[in-house]
């Protein structure tokens, strides 16, 4: 509902109040024809039509005031309406009062709806974090088994078991963005802690594929989100680790507070470069290769607007690609 100016709400009034202008045009021009027969003279009877049209201007001029009074408090109700819903007036009409009582009925079964969703979506979310803890388990007692005895197929077996633990998280992350108690923790956060935290966790990950890692320890601070920012970073090296058979992935942190990963992979598509963000788009690569979900960035897109991020990416086919995570670019 947009706010209207003096005109606007001048012209909505009198196109509402037409039959009440056409009525009183009718009875001037019948009391015209009943002086002009009886022979009335004539300054009488300006006289009389000057003072019927001053006071329907008086009464026309009053009720617009009420009316645009009415136009602005309708405004602000809609804009806090789920503060001050049950601050609705009763109405002034029978017709006024029968459409507030639909408008609270269906706001009270809206408001049930709400109510029966959130309560599936808390026991989808219990769910999905009981089930990620459980597989976890297995997996935990697989990896166990296997680094027990340090062979080719062990290593290669490992390798598979951190991507299916990653898309695991990728899926209870999934679940958790959109909910209304997702734990969101903004404290000031050491960036060289949490970048190193994440390298460790792909360790295995570039011995395993050869890959070299540059990073130089910072001393940088931002305010974020830990965990949030960690799930980010992960999808990004992940991806970088993934799409690079050759080379190095460099990791740099600015003063900034810009988190920067380029590698010297693949790269992306010069067409798909605008759409890697959305959802379940896979580009090329993905195609090409067979390994894209399609959903890995697009978290990233999503979680870095709940954390007040911007991720940005550059990339040249052949030459590698660069993501740049701005924690400062939705606070300046």
């Amino acid at each position: 509902m947009k706010r209207k100016n003096i005109f606007q709400l001048l012209g909505y009034f009198l196109k509402e109040r037409l039959p009440c202008i056409v009525y009183f045009i009718m009875f001037f021009g019948i009391l015209s024809v009943v002086y002009f027969l009886y022979e009335v003279r004539f300054e009488p009877f300006l006289y009389a039509m000057m003072l019927c049209a001053a006071v329907a201007v008086l009464i026309f001029a009053v009720r617009f005031f009420f009316y645009c009074r009415e136009h602005y408090g309708r405004l602000n109700l809609f804009q806090n309406i789920n503060i001050e819903y049950d601050n609705i007036t009763t109405g002034k009409t029978l017709s006024e009062r029968e459409y507030i009582a639909m408008i609270q009925r269906l706001g009270e079964h809206g408001n049930r709806v709400l109510s029966q969703f959130q309560n599936s979506e808390k026991e989808n979310i219990e769910y999905y974090s009981a089930w990620v803890h459980q597989i976890k388990t297995p997996i935990s007692v697989m990896q166990m088994i296997l680094q027990s005895n340090d062979t080719a197929e062990n290593r290669q077996l490992l390798s598979e078991l951190f991507r299916i633990e990653q898309y695991v998280n990728m899926a209870l992350c999934y679940v958790r963005l959109d909910s209304v108690t997702t734990d969101f923790v903004f404290i000031e956060c050491d960036l060289d802690k949490i970048v190193k935290n994440v390298i460790h966790k792909f360790a295995p990950q570039f011995i395993g594929k050869r890959i070299v890692l540059k990073y130089e320890p910072v001393n940088v601070k931002a305010l974020t989100d830990e965990k949030w920012l960690s799930f980010i970073l992960e999808q990004i090296i992940s991806n970088a680790v993934k799409y690079t058979y050759k080379g190095s992935v460099t990791i740099s942190v600015s003063e900034d507070k810009k988190i920067s990963v380029s590698d010297t992979g693949i790269g992306i598509a010069k067409e798909d470069l605008p759409r890697i963000f959305d959802k379940g788009f896979t580009g090329y690569n993905g195609r090409e290769n067979m390994k894209s979900t399609g959903l890995g960035l697009y978290l990233c897109k999503k979680t870095a607007d709940k954390i007040s991020a911007e991720i940005t990416a550059e990339s040249e086919i052949g030459k590698g690609s660069t993501f740049i995570v701005d924690l400062q670019a939705n606070l300046l």
